[in-house]
Parts: structure tokens; sequence; C-alpha cells
């Protein structure tokens, strides 16, 4: 998204939404954020009704926009359905799919997984919704391609989200995506939130928890954020840990959802993109200071990561 544009995003909410979703998502794109000095997104809140019933009808939303507000949007936001298997209404199913047609940006959070599929948007598409939901999913949804274990699936033009925290993880990428890993930072910092959560790692699926868990990552982590320029494997946060490889790994798995050398490699593409956006290092040094080495390593983890290359993500994320 070109820094001074204005971006409209338009989330389609329904009768008995979980407002958390909802406070996502205008959290990450509703609020004024001048600070980050430029310009940030229009959102709204719209649906087939002007007041609607909140979660549990524990409360009520008055001012919901039209839909025809999709009819303008840049990105259109399906949140979550209480009831996934009942039917959709046909009017909110049109304007989705009309949205989709002229190549608005789609994204689902949780449930509303059900919402993009029954307008025929995930067709053929991998995609991915709260695991509680994932064996309905597919049996209603066949020609869906879902991926019922990971937190997000980003499909280009059309991202879906796991249970309502994954929101926050998959709103953070669409504001990565949009204006860069500095801008996506910031963002994180003002919600305490983590900003690098990759969509691949696992939902914390109901299973029996390991016996003897150990103690948290964060000290080694913050080690390794230190050194990420520096020769750093796996066997060196082991030692660093003071346990064996396998006893690591068991544990990033647990906590993390991932494997230690997947944390690592996230973590410098993540430095390497703050580098490239403050635009004052060549990419020999860029490949050096995060880690990868040479040029060459650089660009196929920047590539493999974000789609585009050291030169093509810094015209793209150059900060002014």
């Amino acid at each position: 998204m070109p820094h001074g544009s204005s971006h409209r995003i338009a989330m389609l909410v329904d009768e008995c939404s979980n407002p958390f979703e909802l406070g996502v998502a205008t959290e990450l794109f509703g609020l004024r954020r001048p600070e980050l000095g430029r310009e940030w997104y229009r959102f709204a809140l719209c649906g087939t009704r002007e007041r609607i019933r909140m979660h549990q009808g524990l409360f009520t939303m008055s001012a919901i926009a039209p839909l025809s507000e999709l009819e303008h949007a840049d990105t259109v936001i399906a949140s979550n359905r209480p009831d996934p298997l009942a039917e959709p209404d046909p009017a909110a199913l049109d304007a989705i799919a009309r949205a989709a047609q002229r190549g608005a940006r789609m994204v689902s959070f949780c449930t509303g997984a059900f919402t993009l599929a029954a307008a025929g948007v995930l067709d053929g598409r991998r995609a991915t919704t709260h695991w509680n939901w994932s064996a309905a999913f597919t049996a209603r949804y066949p020609r869906v391609r879902l991926e019922p274990e990971v937190l997000f699936v980003d499909e280009g033009n059309v991202l879906t989200s796991a249970g309502s925290a994954s929101a926050l993880d998959l709103g953070l990428h669409l504001i990565r995506k949009d204006h860069g890993a500095e801008i996506c930072a910031a963002v994180s910092r003002r919600l305490v939130f983590a900003a690098h959560r990759d969509g691949g790692q696992r939902q914390f699926i109901e299973r029996p928890l390991p016996e003897g868990r150990d103690g948290s990552l964060a000290p080694i982590l913050d080690w390794a954020r230190e050194r990420l320029g520096k020769r750093l494997s796996v066997a060196d946060l082991a030692a660093r840990a003071a346990v064996s490889e396998a006893t690591l790994y068991r544990r990033f798995r647990t906590e993390l959802g991932l494997t230690p050398l997947a944390w690592l490699t996230a973590e410098r593409v993540d430095l390497a993109r703050r580098l490239l956006e403050r635009g004052r290092l060549g990419l020999d040094a860029v490949a050096r200071h995060s880690g990868f080495g040479t040029a060459a390593n650089l660009r196929a983890q920047l590539v493999r990561h974000t789609g585009l290359s050291p030169s093509a993500y810094r015209e793209r994320f150059r900060a002014d």
C-alpha cells in the first residue's frame, strides 16, 4: 500500500459476533496513529442491519454501516460467525462475492472463513479456521484446501486466520505487508504484543500437556536476538539453555509452535527487513548484519518469506 494512499477496510459483522475480533480490527486499523507519520487506514464496520446484538446478547452495537460499504473497500474482513453452520445472509454473500470479483483483498477471522467459503472466495485455495470447526468446514467446503492447525494462511489477496487471538497475528501481518516491518513493530509495541508469529505456527489444539514442561524460553530468545548477525546454530541455543538439542526442540514446539531453526530464520528475516527499510546499508552488509552471510542467501530467504527480492522490498518500504 503506497504511503500516501488511504486504504479502505470494511469489516462485515454478524448478529452475536465475538466483540474481541471487532476490537482487534478497530485497534489495528481504525485508530488514528499520527506518531507513524503517514496516512492510516479508513475503517468501517458494516452489516445487513444498523443495530446488531453482540456476543451472547451482552450488548448492542448501533450505527453499523450498510453493506454498500463493501463496494468501496480495498480490504474486506469477515468476522467470526457464532454459528458457522447457519446459512449466511444471501445479501452479505452477494456483496462479498462482488468485492472479491473486483479485486478487493479478502480476509477472515476465525469462523469468518465459513462466510468467505460460502461466497465462493476460497474455492481451490488454501485456508484455515478455528481447529474446533475444521472437520465441519472440510465436510461442507471440500473444494477449499484447509490447513487446520496453522495460525493464518496468506494466499496473496485472500488471507484467513484461526481462532480469536490469531486475528492479531494476521492483522499485524497485513500491516507488515502494507507498511513494512518497522511500522508493524511500532504498532505491536503500542499493543504490547509480539510483532511476529509466523502464520505457519500451530494453533493451540486441545491435547494432553507434555509431562515435566520446562520453563520459559524468553531468556534464550532475548540472548539470541542480540546475536543474530553472528554465527548462531541450534546447538549454540541448546548450549546457552543448558539442555540437549532434542529438549530445546520440544520446548520450542510446545511454547512457540515451531522449530528453533524456523524461529531463528524468521527473526533474521525481520531484522533484514528493518535494515532494508532504513536504507543505509548495501545488500552484502544487510546479509552480514542479519546473519544470512551472503546477498544470495538473503535474497532466497526474503523471497521465500515476503515474495519480494531485497531491492524490491527496499524500494517499496524504504523510510522517507
